[in-house]
This record gives C-alpha cells, structure tokens and sequence, in this order.
C-alpha cells in the first residue's frame, strides 16, 4: 500500500499531523524508534500513578485553539505548576514573588521588595548570562536561585553562556505562586500516552522502527516524508555536528505515602549533582500508600543520547541555518519539530506549529 505520508517520529508535533492529514483525507503512516508514541511526552503507569519518563510535561496556553483541540483526545485536570527551589535545605516559592521575597529577606512590602532587587541590579549592557540575571533581579535571588541550577544545566559558568539564555525573568510583586500566566493550564487525567493513544487512533503507526536502518524501503512506502528527527543525522552529519544538552533520569518508587509534598522541586545549589526531583503523584493529586520519584541529571550529550535542548548559541545556529538552506530545497521531504527546526518548543507551540503545516500541506497537496 502506498501512502501519502510517510511521518518520523511519533511525538507531539508527529502526531499532531498524523490525525490532522488523516482526517484530511490523507493516508498516512507513522514510524517511531521508540518502543512507545509519545515522544518524550510520554506517560507510564507506575504503581498506579502516570509518570513522567522524559521530566515533567505541563500544557500551558492561551491559545484557545490549542486547548479545545487537545481537549478532543484527552480530558485536563487542572494543576497549578508552583515549584519550589531548594537552597542548602531553605525552600523558596517559584516563581520569584512575595513569598518568595518573604523567605529570603523578611519583607512583606512590595515597594521595599522592589528597592532591594533594584538595589543590587547589574547597571549596563550584560554581555553574558550572569550580567543579565543580575539586570534583572539583583545578586541575592541569581547567588542563590539561578547561579547553580543554571550552570549544571548548560555545563558552563554562567559568565559563559551568552545572555539571550535568559531573555526575561518572572519576578511577582503579589502572593502568586502560579509558575505560568496561562489561561488555560492542566495535565491529562489519564497520562498524556492515553491522549496519544485517542489521537493516533484509526492511524497505521509501527514502533521499534528506526528509519535510518532502512532508509530507502521507508521512502519508497509514502509520495512525502515527513521527518521530525534531528536535521543533521537527516544528512548524515555532512556539515557537521549540532550540539545538545542530554539528561539522565533516575526513576524511584518509595514505600511512604509522600516524599516532598510538591510535584517539582528544583535544588539551586551547584553542588548538588541532580537539577530537580519531580514526585508525579503531586500532577494528578494522586492517593496511594506508595509514591515515584524521578531525579533529574544534565549531562552532556554525546551521540546515542537523546537529544533534549540545543544549544542555540551562535556557532550551532549558524550550522543549523546551513541545513535548512539544503532542507528548503527538498521537493519530497518536509521538516518538522523540535529536533528537525533546531529549536526548543513549549507543548502549545509544537501544537500549534504542526496545526499551521497541516492546513499549508493540505493547500499544496
């Protein structure tokens, strides 16, 4: 059987345009290396409780089109995200607000919040991630909230990394520990597999398949590859390699009812190896006598690790760009995702990313 589509990967963006073609008309296939769907959005169920194999997954939006469309597959409990950061065993409310003014200097009074953050910002132009964090919320908040979480995430000091990392900062004059804006916010009552699991519903989708093995017999099976996989590997590496920051997880299960009494908590110290420990029961409000844990380690990545965050710095985007020239003048390949765009997307971006390709290749096609 020959198909219209041949789709990549079994992710969020992948799956997105697997149901939206198929309902277009389209016939589509779909291919994942992975022995799940899902991508790193991936839930499995463990002693009852949906855990996050790949970190915490939280959609959050204010795009009501998004929202109602995922709300076709999956039905949202609503949560919250209010993490707390660890600091040599004090905790803090995130994001930075009164609260977590509170905690650091006693204060209850927005305007004297205001005057000792000012107090302590970096004056100037910032040349590099430190400079601005501190033009942003002052010495105290960066020493003890951002320095170490940030320098084990990226593997550098932050006088190293460039700016751009940290465009903005969320600092909260009022008693608000809700992480996002969003208007809409939640987390799938039954895990975000079974979401998938509605979606690709009635689609040809064949996992524990990797594409690269056998490339030309996957090619000849669909008029169109659509490919979400990393851009590089997509031309064997021919200009080079674009670096990523990997992840390791190590996943837990307690015999005690609670472990840390919030879902996320991130622990800022720098010597501390693991960035954060997420407790899932906490993202359903699960009950049960037994909770999971998972820690969550940075690492650098190196080829046969996943690939979780690109390191948009100049020389990777100036690679990257390389590709995309080639990649733009593919008549039967289109590029799609995170991986294949080089580009770290929030979950309501990759949704609605791949609603805005799925009305363009209907047009073309």
């Amino acid at each position: 059987m020959k198909y219209n589509f041949l789709i990549v990967g079994a992710g969020l963006f992948g799956s997105v345009l697997a149901r939206e073609l198929t309902d277009g008309g389209f016939k589509v296939l779909v291919i994942e290396k992975r022995a799940h769907i899902g991508g790193n959005v991936y839930t499995e169920k463990v002693e009852g409780i949906n855990v996050h194999k790949y970190g915490p997954h939280i959609l959050h939006t204010d795009n009501e089109e998004v929202w109602n469309y995922l709300n076709r597959f999956t039905k949202f409990k609503n949560f919250i995200n209010s993490p707390i950061a660890n600091y040599n065993d004090n905790l803090y409310p995130l994001p930075f607000n009164m609260n977590t003014f509170e905690k650091m200097w006693g204060v209850t009074d927005p305007e004297r919040a205001r005057r000792i953050i000012d107090s302590q910002k970096f004056n100037g132009t910032p040349k590099n991630l430190e400079e601005q964090a501190l033009s942003l919320v002052g010495k105290d908040i960066y020493e003890k909230l951002i320095k170490g979480y940030t320098e084990k995430q990226w593997g550098k000091k932050c006088t190293e990394l460039p700016p751009e990392i940290i465009k903005r900062l969320p600092v909260r004059y009022t008693y608000d520990n809700n992480y996002y804006n969003s208007k809409y916010q939640g987390i799938p009552e039954d895990g975000y597999t079974a979401m998938f699991e509605n979606m690709l519903s009635g689609i040809d989708v064949i996992l524990k398949t990797d594409y690269f093995d056998n490339r030309k017999f996957w090619n000849s099976k669909a008029t169109t590859v659509i490919y979400t996989g990393p851009i590089d590997k997509f031309y064997d590496f021919s200009l080079g390699t674009l670096e990523y920051r990997s992840l390791q997880f190590e996943t837990e299960i307690l015999n005690i009812p609670d472990f840390q009494k919030v879902a996320v908590m991130n622990f800022t110290n720098s010597k501390i190896p693991y960035t954060r420990i997420c407790e899932h029961k906490h993202f359903e409000h699960s009950q049960s006598n037994k909770t999971v844990v998972t820690f969550e380690y940075p690492k650098k990545w190196k080829f046969g690790d996943e690939p979780y965050y690109p390191i948009n710095d100049t020389k990777n985007s100036k690679l990257y760009q390389e590709y995309k020239k080639i990649a733009d003048s593919e008549k039967n390949v289109i590029f799609g995702g995170r991986l294949a765009e080089y580009k770290y997307y929030d979950m309501d971006k990759i949704v609605e990313r791949a609603l805005d390709m799925s009305k363009i290749i209907a047009i073309k096609y």
